[in-house]
């Protein structure tokens, strides 16, 4: 799934206090010949609000079924995402279909300027101080996989320092 990404460090949900978030719940209808049939797919978002977290899809016939089988998808999806002091290291873009998401780190204060989908997301990280923009389509699939897409991207100063091969006072002062 995050075979794209060059610095995606997949998790273990084992020993993680791992909190839910449901982003939401879709009615769907199949047409047959005896009539209607119903049925509801569920996207969650789960993280442990220190860096880690997943996104699951679920469908079932009833909400409370298509909720738990998310939620399960959910922690066979785990990243770690660089946090730095209750923010993102730096801007990002991210872009999923139809959906585009912008995310900028902020001062402390500032509080998590997001809406719907990418709040969800941004909370179950960790992030406390973010602004972001979501354009394009509002669709909540694409858009928990934009913000994603956006935070799979970022690199701590760390990170860069290892692949550049050179010291962590160079990256800020060379």
């Amino acid at each position: 799934m995050y075979q794209d990404y060059k610095n995606v460090e997949l998790v273990k949900p084992g020993g993680l206090e791992l909190k839910d978030r449901l982003v939401g719940v879709q009615r769907v209808t199949k047409v047959t010949k005896g009539g209607r049939a119903f049925g509801f797919s569920a996207i969650v978002v789960v993280g442990d609000e220190n860096g880690v977290v997943g996104h699951g899809l679920g469908k079932s016939k009833e909400v409370a079924e298509a909720i738990s089988k998310a939620v399960e998808d959910a922690k066979k999806n785990l990243v770690r995402i660089p946090i730095k002091n209750g923010t993102l290291p730096h801007e990002q873009k991210g872009k999923y279909g139809g959906a585009r998401v912008f995310l900028k780190p902020a001062t402390p204060g500032t509080g998590v300027i997001a809406g719907g989908a990418v709040r969800s997301v941004l909370e179950a990280v960790g992030v406390h101080n973010v602004l972001s923009k979501s354009q394009g389509s509002s669709n909540p699939h694409n858009v928990v996989k934009a913000t994603f897409d956006a935070m799979l991207q970022l690199r701590s100063p760390e990170m860069v320092a290892k692949q550049r091969g050179i010291s962590l006072d160079k990256v800020f002062n060379g």
